[in-house]
């Protein structure tokens, strides 16, 4: 990306109007279509396609309580300066996003730290939306780990767990999607202790996922999952998208996540390769 400096140092000797009108040739010839070539998984064969499990980070995302909403403010614009750029201000536990083990272990490894071997992975969705339709303080149990495993053979090696409850949907309506009782608590399905445990001490996995926005169920008072899984080295993923659109096993999970130095976690780019 040019700096601003550059580009007034170029005014110089190219005009407004023929930078703007370069800027647009060069956008034509990027918004052509393009030959791409087909996903691949690591055995080298071809993927039958790739699903994004992220959502669109906006303005209107919910956050944490105590996180401000993100800001999007318009830096740059055609009209203006041949270009378009923004600023974003957001926490870092905004949208789909990653927990480091630093977000609740002193010491622990921050973001930019994951070694990327750990960044890759088999998936396994654990599907409990008819549970969660009926009672939204539900919780993933070790019985829906081995319920799974019974059906799909055991939780593969560098696996990536996800709790599939279905509240992906409530995205947009910020009130349903945290479900706030009359007293301000929250109720929306999450990961038991007893579960997490089960994985950390019998089973070789690297992280797990969510479709809210905590680990932890949400009238939780003790964050229990967060304070025994993220110090034990794994990381976790909250407010995943789409989980609908993947199988229960057999895809692979690429997790692009922000690489900001003494970061706790960030917005995260996840893809399930199938």
């Amino acid at each position: 990306m040019c700096l601003p400096e550059t580009l007034k140092s170029l005014q110089s000797a190219v005009s407004r109007r023929d930078l703007f009108k370069a800027g647009t040739a060069a956008t034509l010839a990027l918004a052509a279509p393009i030959a791409t070539p087909a996903a691949t998984t690591t055995a080298g064969q071809h993927a039958r396609r790739v699903v994004d499990l992220t959502h669109v980070l906006g303005t209107n995302m919910p956050v944490f309580p105590g996180n401000d909403p993100m800001r999007i403010d318009v830096l740059f614009t055609f009209e203006r300066d041949g270009y378009y750029a923004n600023r974003l201000d957001l926490a870092e536990h905004t949208g789909t996003h990653m927990d480091a083990p630093l977000h609740f272990a002193p010491g622990g490894q921050s973001v930019h730290e994951i070694p990327p071997e750990r960044l890759v992975g088999p998936l396994a969705v654990i599907d409990i939306r008819e549970r969660a339709a009926r009672n939204p303080d539900t919780m993933i149990m070790p019985d829906d780990l081995l319920a799974w495993e019974r059906r799909h053979g055991r939780i593969p090696n560098g696996a990536i767990v996800m709790m599939h409850s279905g509240w992906a949907t409530r995205i947009g309506d910020a009130k349903a999607f945290f479900n706030a009782d009359a007293a301000g608590t929250p109720h929306f399905p999450g990961w038991s202790k007893e579960a997490t445990d089960l994985l950390m001490m019998e089973r070789n996995v690297v992280g797990i996922g969510v479709d809210t926005i905590s680990l932890d169920f949400g009238a939780s008072k003790d964050f229990a999952v967060h304070y025994s899984w993220l110090p034990s080295g794994r990381w976790g993923l909250e407010n995943v998208a789409n989980l609908t659109d993947v199988p229960p096993a057999g895809a692979t999970v690429f997790v692009g996540a922000i690489k900001t130095y003494r970061g706790s976690g960030g917005p995260t780019r996840l893809l399930a390769v199938l």
